[in-house]
C-alpha cells in the first residue's frame, strides 16, 4: 500500500500565540491525521528564519527557530506561570510581532531554567559543538544590529577561527541561546514521538543551499566561493523559467564542491547526520544541483547571466550512504532538467516528484500520462504552487474542460473540481501522495504560501486559526481522500 500524506508547515498551525508552534494543536493536527488514515506529514524547513522570513535562507542548518517553542508547554514544564493568548485569531502571521512577544517569555523561562539544576538531557544536548557555535554567532549578531557576519569588525569575524575577541560579555546572551536550542530540540523530538506512536512519519525539508548569513558559512568559509571581503563571487538560482522571466537570484553562496570532495563531504555528512535525527524522511530541496548548478555572477542583479557546472552528485551520494545506509532521502526533482539527473536520482533510488497541475496539460499526452510513477511522490502543488482551487480556476476554458473530461474517466468529476483533483491524486499508483492541507480544505490563492521570485508580505505568512475546518473535511468528504 503507499503512503499518504498532507503538507503543511507548522508556521501555518494554528495556535494561542500568532504562529503554529509545537504545542496542543500540533498534537491535535497529528490526531486528526491518524484518524484519517494518512502517515505522512511533511513540513517545511524549521531552521532560524533568515532574510524575508524564508524558511530556505535560515541562520542555520541545525538550529531551530526559538518562534515555533510553544509558551503553554513551558509552563506546563513549570518554567512560565500564566501566558496571555496574543494574535490568536490573526490569519497572516506578523513575524515582528510574534517573535518580540515570544522572547519576553523565553526569557522568563531562561530565568527559571538557571535557577533550577541543569538536566543530564540538557548538558549532552550543549555538548555538540555547533550549539555553543550558534550561540555565540546569535549573540554577536544581535550585539551587531542583526547585519551579517560578514560586515562585523575583523576581530569578530575571525572569532570562529582563533577565539580571540573577547565574548566573555556576551555570556549571558550565549547561556540563554543554548537554553533555546535546547527547548526547541526537546520540545520537537516530543512531538515527532507522539507522531511516531500514531504511525505517522515526518518528512523534514532541507535546502541544497544555505544563506551566506549563516553559521554553516561563517564556521566554514572555505566551503563555499567567497572573496577576500568574505562575501559570494558567485550566487545560486535559476535561469528564467515558468516562474519568472528573468530567473531567480536566490543569493545563496555557492558551494566550494572541489573542496568539500578533497575533504569527504564533512559539511554535508554532518548536516545529514543532524536532520537525520530531526525527521524520518529528509526530502532536499532543488536536487537538480547534485548534478548541475546555475552560478550566477555575485554582481549580476538578476538570475538572466550565469553558467550550468557539474557537481560531484554521484561522490557526495556515495560517501552519504556509506556512513548511513538507511538514511530516508527523497527528492525534489521539478523543471526542465536532462537527463542526468533522472540517472543521478534513479542511480541512488530516490523517489522525485510530479505536480499534477503542471501535468494536467491538454494535447500533450507524455504530460498526462499517469501509468509510470510508482516511484514518484505526487503532489497537487507543492509550497510553491498556487492551490489547486486557485490554479484551476484561473485556468482558461480549454484546460477546464481538459480537466473535468480527464476527472470524468477516472470516475471523480466533482462539485468542486478541486475536490475532485485531490481524489484523483489520490488515486494514481505512485509511490505516495502529498496534499497540501489547504487543498483538503478546498482553499483559493489567499491560502498561498509563496510566490517564487517575490519577496515580503503574504509570503510564507498564511496560517488556520482552527482545525475544525479540517475536521470538518475529514468527516464530510473522507472517501474522497482514501488511497
Amino acid at each position: 500500500m503507499k503512503s499518504a500524506g498532507i503538507l503543511m508547515p507548522v508556521a501555518s498551525l494554528p495556535s494561542q500565540h500568532g504562529i503554529g508552534d509545537f504545542g496542543e494543536e500540533s498534537y491535535h493536527f497529528i490526531d486528526i491525521m491518524h484518524q484519517a488514515g494518512w502517515n505522512i506529514w511533511q513540513i517545511l524547513p524549521l531552521n532560524p528564519l533568515g532574510f524575508g522570513n524564508s524558511p530556505y535562507q535560515p541562520y542555520s542548518s541545525m538550529a531551530g527557530d526559538e518562534i515555533y517553542i510553544s509558551l503553554n508547554k513551558l509552563k506546563e514544564e513549570g518554567l512560565l506561570d500564566q501566558v496571555p493568548a496574543f494574535l490568536k485569531n490573526t490569519t497572516l502571521v506578523n513575524y515582528q510581532k510574534v517573535r518580540e512577544f515570544k522572547q519576553k517569555y523565553l526569557k522568563k523561562a531562561y530565568e527559571k531554567f538557571c535557577i533550577l539544576d541543569k538536566t543530564k538531557e540538557y548538558e549532552e544536548f550543549v555538548k555538540q559543538e555547533w550549539v555553543y557555535q550558534y550561540a555565540v554567532f546569535l549573540s554577536l549578531k544581535k550585539q551587531n544590529n542583526l547585519i551579517c557576519w560578514n560586515e562585523w569588525t575583523k576581530e569578530q569575524q575571525l572569532w570562529i577561527k582563533d577565539h580571540k575577541y573577547d565574548i566573555s560579555h556576551l555570556s549571558e546572551q550565549i547561556g540563554f541561546e543554548m537554553f533555546v536550542q535546547f527547548e526547541f530540540y526537546r520540545q520537537w523530538i516530543q512531538l515527532k514521538n507522539y507522531a511516531n506512536r500514531k504511525g505517522i512519519q515526518i518528512m523534514g525539508d532541507i535546502p541544497i543551499y544555505v544563506g551566506i548569513d549563516s553559521l554553516d558559512v561563517w564556521a566554514n568559509q572555505e566551503c563555499f566561493l567567497l572573496g577576500a571581503d568574505s562575501k559570494p563571487t558567485f550566487v545560486a538560482g535559476v535561469p528564467p523559467d515558468y516562474f519568472s522571466a528573468t530567473g531567480q537570484r536566490w543569493g545563496n553562496p555557492i558551494y566550494n564542491w572541489e573542496y568539500l570532495k578533497e575533504h569527504q563531504f564533512t559539511f554535508w555528512i554532518q548536516r545529514l547526520q543532524y536532520n537525520a535525527k530531526l525527521f524520518d524522511i529528509i526530502r532536499i530541496d532543488h536536487f537538480r544541483a547534485f548534478d548541475t548548478y546555475w552560478k550566477i555572477p555575485a554582481s549580476c542583479e538578476t538570475a538572466v547571466e550565469g553558467e550550468w557546472c557539474e557537481a560531484p552528485g554521484y561522490d557526495l551520494f556515495e560517501e552519504v550512504f556509506r556512513l548511513m545506509p538507511d538514511i530516508n532521502i527523497v527528492v525534489e526533482d521539478l523543471g526542465d532538467l536532462r537527463p542526468e539527473v533522472y540517472e543521478l536520482r534513479d542511480h541512488f533510488g530516490f523517489k522525485g516528484m510530479r505536480i499534477v497541475q503542471f501535468n494536467f496539460i491538454p494535447d500533450e499526452e507524455e504530460n498526462s500520462n499517469y501509468d509510470h510513477v510508482e516511484n514518484l511522490i505526487l503532489y497537487t502543488g507543492s509550497h510553491d504552487n498556487q492551490t489547486i482551487r486557485g490554479w484551476y480556476e484561473s485556468q482558461p476554458k480549454k484546460i477546464r474542460q481538459s480537466v473535468r473530461e480527464k476527472l470524468k474517466e477516472y470516475g471523480c468529476l466533482t462539485k468542486p473540481a478541486a475536490r475532485g483533483l485531490v481524489q484523483f491524486t489520490f488515486m494514481q499508483n505512485c509511490y505516495m501522495a502529498i496534499i497540501p492541507l489547504q487543498d483538503i480544505l478546498e482553499l483559493g490563492d489567499e491560502a498561498r504560501i509563496n510566490r517564487p521570485g517575490t519577496l515580503g508580505s503574504p509570503n510564507w505568512e498564511w496560517r488556520l486559526t482552527s482545525l475544525a475546518p479540517f475536521e470538518r473535511a475529514i468527516r464530510k468528504n473522507i472517501k474522497y481522500y482514501q488511497f
